[in-house]
């Protein structure tokens, strides 16, 4: 059956199954094969997910290297990598088979209506993905690495100077030896060094936390930026209004903020750009849910179907 005739026809429940079934079995088929395709090369994949923080640790003159923990951490991190790779690639291929099975059910103007947010949908998804790996995680993961400092450093010493008596022992000092000095090669000369203890942190991330941090931030900013494609479409189907989105923006407000707070780590340079996005796309949102309600009026005014009270009752 051709997809014309499965756009075209209504089908009882049974041939709706069977339709759903066909159309599962092909999307596991090629979801497998491109899950298999980024297994083989898991590696320059896992390399470019790696550039920022290898970025962040180049601009502080030190190794890009991550540990694996457990034994099977490496295998597992290639597995994560090939599903979430598998998904990406096989994305445009489910999108269409799953618009293909609703496609019979909706009349020629809710297809019309429907098909542009399904286009937007995973652009917006891209976009925020996208602006969240180029913008948003090196800026975390300097901030991240900003915390960490040197090791011991040996320092001038300001109490009573050390005279070393003629031994060939190394002299201890605050539980430390003192590394060879020129001046110590002399019985009786003093010494004034001392050590100055400081603790090193020095980052030596796990390969599986590495790449949860960057899919979090990853699946969090893409999932933002879908919001001005669902209050669009809720704006078309008439559940939501611009006057109305505007009335509730002070809950918006609050309800970015929390949402900030959980999906970002305890971060308040990433909470505050990811609240400013997600402001700024429901911003974005009232504009657009404005003119499809413009454009619905006017289309009910040309049908000779509109009055003034229903534009009155709308933005109640």
């Amino acid at each position: 059956m051709s997809d014309q005739d499965v756009e075209n026809q209504k089908f009882p429940l049974i041939e709706h199954l069977t339709e759903l079934r066909k159309r599962l079995i092909h999307c596991v088929l090629v979801f497998l094969a491109c899950m298999v395709l980024c297994f083989a090369f898991w590696e320059p994949i896992f390399n470019v997910l790696t550039a920022p923080v290898c970025d962040a640790l180049g601009q502080r003159n030190q190794q890009c290297s991550l540990i694996l923990i457990k034994l099977q951490e490496g295998f597992f991190v290639a597995v994560r990598i090939s599903l979430m790779g598998g998904f990406a690639l096989s994305f445009p291929f489910l999108s269409y088979q799953l618009w293909r099975f609703v496609a019979p059910g909706l009349y020629k103007k809710e297809k019309n209506a429907f098909l542009p947010f399904i286009i937007a949908s995973p652009f917006m998804f891209i976009l925020g993905a996208a602006f969240a790996f180029f913008i948003v995680i090196p800026l975390a993961f300097n901030f991240f690495l900003s915390f960490q400092q040197e090791a011991t450093i040996f320092g001038p010493s300001t109490e009573t100077p050390i005279v070393l008596e003629e031994t060939s022992q190394p002299i201890i000092e605050n539980g430390s030896a003192l590394p060879d000095d020129s001046t110590s090669q002399a019985a009786g000369m003093p010494i004034n060094r001392t050590v100055i203890s400081q603790a090193g942190v020095t980052f030596q991330g796990s390969v599986a936390e590495y790449l949860s941090l960057t899919i979090k931030f990853v699946l969090a900013f893409g999932i933002c930026f879908q919001l001005p494609v669902l209050l669009t479409l809720m704006g078309k189907a008439g559940i939501v209004s611009a006057k109305g989105l505007a009335s509730f923006r002070k809950y918006a407000v609050v309800g970015i903020l929390v949402l900030a707070a959980i999906v970002t780590p305890p971060d308040v340079i990433t909470q505050i750009i990811l609240f400013t996005a997600v402001y700024g796309l429901y911003e974005v949102s009232i504009i657009l849910v404005k003119r499809v309600e413009r454009a619905r009026i006017k289309m009910l005014k040309e049908q000779g179907i509109y009055f003034e009270d229903d534009e009155e009752q709308g933005n109640t």
